[in-house]
């Protein structure tokens, strides 16, 4: 960032547009996914907006916590599948090149806690994001659900790094090819995510506990995280661009294809295996 980051955030208001919403409050930046209509399914809009913002708010000293949430019934639902399968749309390749890798990234070299409050569904890319958080609170409702298998591609968005690391393999490989739901709870309880709390204190305790990281010594924060991604996510950049040529490669398959116009056809998908 540059010297003057924290001058050019005074001068451009926060985002509030029709994918990302922004405020700040006592040293808190606040996000939230704004698509509630699709569930705040990833666009490249909304991708884009969350990337600059964060960058944003890694440049300005005024901040320092983060709290991430969605608008309406979900946290997030995922890609935007009308968006992957439009044929003047962005593939595949693009999608995690340009949206989810650099967004995972910027998550976890963010030398700021990041709480994540997971406010209904998180899905695919949208579960996974949520799991590169430094705090994770999810309301009783909520589910995570690696729904990639359901239309034939693999977990993205870093999470054949990070769900193993945080339940074990044996969790992690079945939840990734059976595409349970998982509840608040049941996270909790396998140490996916920090707390389940009831829906309607989600979004107070999420922000208590985020103002209260925003008071503390964030210097010593940035030094935790550097020392936790050096145990837990050290190969973090080789193995998203891994996902990313995998997923290229399931791309082509007719199962994706298949899936795909099934799940947007409303009806059970016939998988071939190939």
């Amino acid at each position: 960032m540059p010297e003057n980051a924290e001058l050019c955030h005074s001068l451009n208001p926060p985002i509030m547009d029709n994918t990302l919403r922004s405020h700040t409050e006592n040293g808190l930046c606040t996000i939230t996914l704004n698509r509630p209509e699709v569930f705040n399914a990833f666009n490249r809009d909304m991708a884009l907006a969350l990337q600059a913002e964060l960058s944003l708010c890694a440049g300005d000293d005024s901040i320092r916590a983060i709290l991430l949430t969605g608008e309406g019934r979900a946290f997030c639902s995922g890609q935007d599948l009308a968006e992957a399968t439009d044929p003047s749309g962005h593939s595949l390749d693009t999608i995690l090149s340009e949206h989810y890798n650099p967004l995972v990234l910027a998550m976890r070299a963010m030398q700021k806690p990041i709480v994540v409050a997971v406010n209904g569904v998180a899905a695919g890319a949208g579960a996974n994001l949520a799991l590169c958080g430094d705090v994770v609170f999810a309301g009783h409702s909520a589910k995570f659900i690696q729904a990639f298998a359901g239309i034939g591609l693999i977990p993205d968005t870093g999470g054949t790094l990070t769900l193993p690391r945080l339940v074990g393999f044996a969790k992690a490989s079945a939840w990734m090819m059976t595409g349970d739901r998982i509840g608040a709870e049941e996270a909790e309880r396998h140490g996916m995510i920090y707390q389940a709390v009831a829906d309607a204190d989600l979004m107070a305790v999420a922000t208590a506990a985020a103002l209260k990281l925003a008071s503390q010594p964030t210097k010593a924060f940035a030094l935790t995280k550097q020392a936790l991604n050096a145990v837990v996510f050290p190969d973090l950049k080789a193995q998203l661009e891994l996902e990313r040529r995998l997923q290229n490669i399931a791309g082509e398959s007719h199962d994706f294809k298949e899936g795909v116009t099934a799940f947007l056809e409303k009806r059970n998908p016939q998988f071939k295996g190939h």
